[in-house]
This record gives C-alpha cells, sequence and structure tokens, in this order.
C-alpha cells in the first residue's frame, strides 16, 4: 500500500487537514493507495503556484522546454517497474498494458519535445499602407489537466505534455482510481528538472470532484482545461467551462463500430477485431463496441473470432502468468456488462463464448445477431463484452455504423482499399482507420472525436492550436494616415 502525497510549486504537500481517501484494489477490496483529499482551497493553491511559475516558465526558449520534456521521457521510462506494480494494483490491468502505456506515453512527451519549434505564426496581407500583420501563437496561461484511469500513464502524460511544450504550467488532476500512477508521472517530470511550479499535482476524493474542478476552473489564471473520461461527466464539464467562458478540450466516450465488408480478409478482420476490443478487457475510449459484418461472410467471421476470443487468456495480473484480460475496474462495470447480456439473449442475440461474470475477472465475451432493440446495440460497454451486428450490404452498414450518439474512433475492412475508404469517409468519426483497428494511437495525430465523443484535438499541431493563444499583434512601419 502506497501513501502519496500532492504537488505543489515544487513541494510536495498533504491535503488541508491531512484529508485523505483510499484506492482498493478491485480484484480482492485491500487498500492499493492512500492519497490526500484535495480540498478546494489546495486547489486553489495549486493554481497560484502554476500562475507565479507562468510568468518565467512562459518565457523559457523551445530549447530549455525541449531539453526538460527529452528528460522527462527517460525518467519515465526507468519507471516501468514503478507504473506495472501500480497499475495493476490500483487498476487491475495487466502488465502488458501498463508497459505499452508508458512506452506510448515516452513517445508522446519526445513528440512535444519536437513541437517546441513548431509553435509559428504567419504574417498577414494588410490593406493599411505600411502595416506589418501577423498572427502570432502565445501560451494560454495555466493548464488543467483531468486525466482518466483507463490507459492512466497515456492520458495523464496526454494531459500535460503538449500544453508544457507550449510554453504553459500545467496541473494534473489525478484519478481517484489510480493516484499512484499518476504520482509516478509527476515523479518523472520533478526528477527531469522542470521548475517548481510548472507541474502540479492534485489528487481528490470521488465526492469532492465536483467542488475540487469548480474551484480550479473559476479561477482567473487557468485559461484552458482538458478533460478525458466518459461522456456524462464531459458534459459536467463543459458546462463549468462554459460559465466561466473557459475553452476546453473533450475527449468522451466511444462506440466504436468495426465494419467489415463482404470483401474483407478475414483472419485480418479477426485478428483487428480482437485488439480493437480485448485491449485493456475493453476499456479504452477507442475499444471496438460493435462490429458490423456483411451477411455474406458473416459465419466464417463470427466462427473464427469466437475461436480467437475464448482463447483469449484471463487471470489476476499481479501474478506471474502472462494475461491478455484481467480485472475490470470495479464491479459496477460487471453489474453493467451482465445486464447487457441478459437484455440481448432475452431479445434474441446469440452467445458466441464468455458470459455473465461472477467477480471483476470478466471472460471476452461476444453476442451475435444484436439488433437495435437491445439495450448493447445502443449503450457503451466499457468491458470485454462486444456485440456482432449483421447487415445486408454496405448502405446498410454505414448507417448501423453512425447509428448511435458517438463519433470517437471506427474501422474499416475490405480489399478494395478505395471502396473501404470511401465508407470510411461517411462514418462519423473523428478517426477511422482502414483495414485496422479501432484501438490505434500516435502522438503526432489529431486525436479527438464528433457528436458525444467530444471537442477539440489532442496531438501535434492540433494540440499546439489547442493550448495557446492565436493574437493578431501590427507594426506600422511607416506613417499612417487618418481620416481626423
Amino acid at each position: 500500500m502506497s501513501d502519496l502525497s500532492m504537488l505543489i510549486n515544487g513541494l510536495k504537500v498533504t491535503a488541508e487537514k491531512n484529508a485523505t481517501f483510499e484506492r482498493r484494489n478491485p480484484l480482492d477490496g485491500t487498500v492499493a493507495t492512500r492519497a490526500p483529499a484535495a480540498s478546494p482551497a489546495d486547489a486553489v493553491m495549486a493554481v497560484e503556484a502554476a500562475a507565479e511559475a507562468f510568468k518565467t516558465w512562459s518565457e523559457t526558449g523551445p530549447g530549455e522546454r525541449r531539453m526538460l520534456l527529452l528528460k522527462a521521457a527517460e525518467k519515465l521510462e526507468a519507471k516501468v517497474p514503478q507504473f506495472v506494480e501500480a497499475v495493476s494494483a490500483e487498476t487491475g490491468a495487466t502488465g502488458m498494458w501498463a508497459g505499452f502505456n508508458v512506452m506510448l506515453a515516452a513517445g508522446m512527451i519526445r513528440e512535444a519535445a519536437g513541437l517546441t519549434t513548431q509553435i509559428s505564426g504567419e504574417v498577414i496581407p494588410s490593406d493599411v499602407p505600411g502595416s506589418l500583420a501577423m498572427g502570432i501563437r502565445q501560451p494560454a496561461g495555466v493548464v488543467l489537466g483531468i486525466a482518466p484511469w483507463n490507459a492512466p500513464i497515456i492520458l495523464g502524460v496526454r494531459a500535460i505534455c503538449v500544453p508544457l511544450a507550449c510554453g504553459n504550467t500545467v496541473i494534473l488532476k489525478g484519478s481517484e482510481n489510480c493516484p499512484r500512477t499518476h504520482q509516478l508521472i509527476i515523479e518523472a517530470f520533478q526528477e527531469a528538472g522542470f521548475p517548481p511550479g510548472v507541474v502540479n499535482y492534485i489528487t481528490n476524493a470521488p465526492a469532492d470532484a465536483g467542488a475540487v474542478v469548480d474551484a480550479m476552473v473559476a479561477h482567473p489564471a487557468v485559461r484552458r482545461v482538458n478533460f478525458t473520461g466518459s461522456t456524462k461527466v464531459g458534459r459536467l464539464i463543459a458546462q463549468t467551462c462554459a460559465k466561466y467562458l473557459k475553452p476546453v478540450v473533450l475527449e468522451l466516450g466511444g462506440k466504436a463500430p468495426l465494419v467489415i465488408l463482404d470483401d474483407a480478409d478475414i483472419e485480418d478482420a479477426v485478428n483487428g477485431a480482437a485488439f480493437g476490443c480485448f485491449a485493456n478487457s475493453g476499456q479504452v475510449c477507442m475499444s471496438t463496441e460493435r462490429i458490423i459484418v456483411d451477411q455474406k461472410i458473416a459465419d466464417e467471421f463470427v466462427k473464427k473470432f469466437g475461436a480467437k476470443a475464448s482463447g483469449l487468456p484471463l487471470g489476476d495480473p499481479r501474478k506471474p502468468e502472462p494475461v491478455v484480460l484481467g480485472s475490470v475496474i470495479g464491479m459496477s462495470t460487471v453489474h453493467h456488462c451482465n445486464a447487457l447480456i441478459d437484455d440481448a439473449l432475452a431479445q434474441g442475440a446469440k452467445l458466441v463464448c464468455g458470459g455473465k461474470a461472477e467477480n471483476t475477472l470478466m471472460p471476452a465475451t461476444v453476442l451475435d445477431h444484436v439488433t437495435p432493440k437491445m439495450r448493447i446495440y445502443h449503450e457503451e460497454t466499457f468491458g470485454p463484452v462486444k456485440c456482432i451486428v449483421r447487415v445486408k450490404n454496405t448502405e446498410e452498414a454505414i448507417a448501423c455504423a453512425n447509428d448511435n450518439e458517438y463519433g470517437l474512433s471506427a474501422a474499416v475492412f475490405g480489399r478494395d482499399i478505395a471502396r473501404a475508404f470511401n465508407v470510411a469517409r461517411k462514418i462519423d468519426s473523428g478517426i477511422c482507420h482502414v483495414n485496422g483497428p479501432t484501438v490505434h494511437d500516435e502522438a503526432q495525430m489529431p486525436f479527438g472525436g464528433v457528436k458525444g465523443s467530444g471537442i477539440g484535438r489532442f496531438g501535434g499541431k492540433a494540440g499546439i492550436a489547442e493550448f495557446t493563444e492565436l493574437r493578431w499583434i501590427t507594426v506600422q512601419t511607416t506613417p499612417r494616415h487618418y481620416p481626423f
């Protein structure tokens, strides 16, 4: 069990009145972490520290910011054993998932380091004689990043690395489900040598989240907010940001469709679907949630996919035997998925493999012949329970893919690349992959969704646009004529 501290102005601190909360392991209920339960006053202290540090950090050159970010990537990679232990203890995820998180997160930091010299503007032609008109990007100020538990290292790093590269100071509000995992990220940045107040870390008890976030968003120094999590909570964050006119980047829930056209390579589709469906037990925002398959090849696909899914090893990630599926985050996921299974089977769906679970070790479960009248057709499972919808043709596949409130990731499998690409263009999603899985992330790509999956984009130059202010500045180089 780990006792944690927060980081404010470079100092390890406890919460007001030494208040704490516990995070318990989802498998056996043992206490994994005891963390500070910040009050709104603690949160304001973090904002004020970041605001003071912004005065000097925003003036640092790109070379210094790049050097510190590159060091942070090295420090992060050196903590793989601690991350593996913390992730399995706090969230029940596998060592494979934790290691993948560290690898991708380190790449994100290095990509952010490369962006420090890409924060460019433009000279804009002016109708005023002698006026040099420029669009200049400048650091915005204090950025609040709110990260979730499901891909904790990737998303914790993403919440702060590009803002730092742009010259902003940051506050990471750690997830109540993985405060130790998120603290390890902050330790890596501290060990890299970031000045006091540039990187700050707050943890809070679940019941206090709303008040803590509201206190930070309300502070005038906070100029940007980013949140990754559920659509339900994202709406609340958006409402809070709207109240204070704060720009926000939201990456929210998903119901990612994977369309398998009648000319698809079945083996390729099976492998892509298995990865997209069951990476981290389906607890990924991009997880394949609906497999939409042409009825001409459905029987062959279902047979092979069911065999693949039923063979995926399941077990306690803290034990030495490697597993693909570890524990889900808690019994609420089990109850939710079990209810979806019951509802689907009662209305005619067929169980291909897996089934209901009694604890957080949930098997890979596949339901065939799912229809719109079933809850699982519409609702995000966020677990290893997936559904197959059979369609008659390409037009019906596209309509099915778009038949939900979400629009984050999608995929299309087909041998005719031009045809598959044109299907991809017609799917309402921020991301779509042809002949690749729905779960795919790269630091330089514009990552985000449409509809109920969020607003704004993380990654690359899109991230620069989100976390800087674009200012119009002119210099009058010759005498100017005025009408009076």
